[in-house]
């Protein structure tokens, strides 16, 4: 964001619940979230968006681009799998993706990482990342601190909860197709990115390309900021 804020007016936003975003939302569901962000967008007025998502971030973009009919110039997708849509079976399936199921179970997850968060955050830093020393301790320290509240951790497990919602969501044909420009970047160390890409374009989404971010894993804004930053400033500016 601060290698882009000279060409762009940059806003990061905290998702309802988590770091200085106070109160819980109504649903955890993607949808329910996009709307959220749609609502923020007109509120501020803003113009020539392009909606930038990463993990569960990347989930909420898809579905703003699904069902909200807001202004959107263009969107950026990274380092996530989107329920309901190719190759979400197998990755649910994967034995390594063991927390999709450990994080949905209802109350759980908080009362056993509660207060053990940031060794636990630590765990998928370290293994999901390109190398050990990816995601930086100052960036580990901020995100530690922005689930420190006990809802915050909640709503966090909660998103995982809905990922059954989100299916059925994504799944619907009631919408229509999505022309909106869209760029999915996904890590060199995170696997093909060919069946991603396949996936969305199974799912009606008519303009979306691919960006393969090298000596990266999961954490790519992290891991390599100048390459990410490089990427969509190509694809917003041209």
């Amino acid at each position: 964001m601060v290698d882009l804020s000279g060409d762009a007016h940059v806003i990061a936003v905290d998702l309802p619940g988590i770091g200085e975003s106070q109160g819980l939302p109504s649903s955890n569901d993607k949808r329910t979230l996009a709307s959220y962000v749609g609502s923020l967008i007109r509120q501020l007025g803003l113009r020539d968006v392009t909606l930038v998502g990463h993990n569960v971030g990347g989930q909420i973009t898809y579905s703003y681009l699904r069902f909200d009919s807001g202004p959107l110039k263009r969107a950026v997708i990274m380092n996530v799998v989107i329920p309901g849509v190719d190759p979400w079976t197998e990755v649910k399936r994967n034995p390594k993706i063991w927390h999709f199921a450990f994080h949905a179970v209802p109350d759980l997850p908080e009362k056993l990482v509660c207060g053990r968060h940031r060794g636990y955050f630590d765990y998928f830093y370290d293994t999901i990342s390109a190398s050990k020393d990816g995601v930086k301790e100052d960036a580990r320290k901020t995100y530690a601190k922005a689930y420190s509240r006990p809802e915050a951790l909640h709503v966090g497990f909660e998103w995982y909860g809905a990922f059954s919602q989100d299916e059925k969501d994504n799944r619907s044909n009631t919408e229509p197709t999505v022309q909106t420009p869209v760029l999915y970047i996904r890590g060199d160390h995170e696997g093909d990115i060919q069946n991603y890409l396949e996936g969305f374009h199974e799912s009606d989404f008519l303009n979306v390309q691919g960006s393969v971010i090298p000596n990266s894993g999961h954490f790519a804004a992290d891991e390599r900021p100048g390459e990410v930053a490089k990427a969509s400033r190509e694809f917003i500016l041209g």
